[in-house]
């Protein structure tokens, strides 16, 4: 019998104002097991995503460092740019540190047999670089990364931090730009996505798209699996 109450998953979260919909990270009834959160103020989705601003960088090790105190006995990120800093942040505590979702990429590869590339769908395609895919040890694997759309509705809330949404507008968007993908690229063998805030939408994702899709909730469960 697993005892959840035991493994405390501590969380990083931006400073964000959109809504934290069931299956989303910011939400704690995503989860069957207890997760702890440290807000890092002023850290808005744009200074971390188009601006990559390195002042932040010290704000997430402390509250890396935080939750490490409180508890948690790993730790992720409510935003996978952050991959950036992976190294840094992991280096700072003594707990599994997972700074995104796009750590599954190298994994995602070698589970499919090396075979065709690993899609990425990902929340700005001209802020994602090889310097994100570097920190995360994906930089060199076969992949094809592909965005949102700046016009899109996904864009407006989880980029630009809108408190209002349009969910339906947004499942469609993600369907249509993972289909797309698919399509476009017949030999990608898996699909990893970059924003945590995706993995709302990763039933009806994976219900399309029909090869394997690793986001943030995956990977979150399997490290608490993990824990002893």
């Amino acid at each position: 019998m697993f005892r959840w109450e035991v493994f405390l998953i501590g969380i990083i979260l931006l400073d964000t104002r959109f809504p934290r919909l069931p299956g989303d990270i910011g939400n704690p009834a995503t989860f069957p097991f207890p997760v702890i959160y440290e807000k890092v103020g002023e850290a808005f989705p744009s200074r971390v995503v188009s601006e990559r601003d390195s002042s932040l960088l010290l704000p997430f090790i402390e509250a890396a460092k935080t939750l490490e105190k409180k508890g948690a006995m790993a730790i992720t990120t409510s935003c996978g740019f952050l991959a950036l800093w992976q190294k840094e942040m992991v280096s700072a505590v003594r707990v599994p540190l997972f700074s995104s979702s796009l750590v599954q990429i190298p994994w995602a590869y070698e589970l499919m047999g090396k075979r065709g590339r690993i899609g990425v769908l990902t929340a700005d395609r001209d802020s994602l670089t090889a310097d994100h895919l570097k920190g995360v040890g994906a930089k060199g694997i076969p992949s094809v990364i592909h965005g949102m759309k700046p016009e899109s509705e996904f864009h407006r809330v989880y980029v630009r931090n809108s408190p209002d949404m349009d969910f339906p507008r947004i499942e469609k968007e993600l369907v249509t730009e993972a289909s797309s993908l698919i399509a476009r690229h017949p030999d990608i063998s898996a699909l990893v996505l970059e924003c945590t805030n995706m993995a709302v939408f990763g039933r009806s994702v994976r219900e399309v798209v029909k090869i394997p899709v690793f986001d943030i909730l995956t990977l979150t469960h399997y490290i608490h699996l993990s824990l002893k």
